[in-house]
């Protein structure tokens, strides 16, 4: 008798719900705080609170996603990725008004220091849910890549605050989000261990260098659909060099 694999439906659901609702109460908790947003933003930690939720109903398949694999692989060649997007977001400045807008670290309302390290626990607090738990759950329905662009979508329109921006800033928006998470999706397949940490550095090296490089806070559209530019193009070589063996085995059987 062969044994049922564990649905996806449900615990997808569940997972969104609950994190929707944490990220709506964490919103409305930031004020109260008096914690800026440029330090840490307490809607980080809804992802993480949505398989918290999932897990108090299904323990054991939301260990099985967040602990799967182990196989060691190209991690540097991921972080490189994201500096790699803030490169080409940079360059694309650089081209288009010949000066970039840098921003002084030792401007900021804290050290540079503590906004790296509460950048990082935010960013794992985002990263354990759309990349550690949803997208390799969705990966059994709708494999690496499918499972890839569904959860940038997601991701995307998870900061509904893109909505309320001019269209090419939300689209600029939803593209970095989607071509991020088809690399890092990809990434997947060969590495294991460590996602988490991999993943939330990632993430970290994003948002700083958007921080100091990027004026796209300011709600500014070019600086955004530069990002997004650059996040398709440091995306497409993953894509390539994924679709690369499924063509070579195809022609190794014609």
């Amino acid at each position: 008798m062969q044994e049922r694999r564990p649905g996806w439906l449900g615990p997808a659901a569940l997972f969104l719900t609950a994190t929707v609702m944490a990220s709506g109460l964490m919103l409305a908790l930031q004020p109260l705080t008096g914690l800026p947003g440029e330090v840490l933003e307490l809607v980080q930690f809804g992802p993480a609170v949505g398989v918290a939720v999932v897990a108090l109903v299904r323990p054991s398949q939301v260990r099985g996603l967040l602990t799967a694999g182990g196989a060691r692989g190209p991690r540097g060649a991921v972080l490189l990725s994201a500096l790699a997007i803030i490169a080409v977001a940079v360059a694309g400045s650089l081209l288009l008004h010949g000066s970039v807008p840098v921003r002084d670290p030792n401007g900021l309302v804290a050290p540079f220091w503590v906004v790296a390290v509460a950048q990082f626990v935010g960013a794992c607090g985002e990263e354990i849910g759309w990349r550690c738990f949803l997208q390799p759950l969705l990966r059994t329905r709708f494999g690496p890549l499918g499972s890839s662009v569904t959860v940038g979508l997601l991701w995307g329109c998870w900061h509904m605050q893109i909505f309320a921006a001019a269209p090419a800033y939300a689209a600029g928006f939803l593209a970095a989000t989607t071509a991020m998470s088809v690399l890092l999706g990809l990434a997947w397949e060969r590495i294991g261990a460590h996602r988490l940490l991999v993943a939330g550095g990632f993430h970290t090296l994003v948002n700083l260098g958007m921080l100091l490089f990027l004026d796209e806070e300011s709600g500014a559209v070019e600086p955004m659909v530069l990002f997004g530019v650059a996040g398709v193009l440091v995306a497409l070589p993953w894509v390539l060099a994924a679709l690369r063996p499924a063509r070579t085995d195809r022609l190794a059987t014609t």
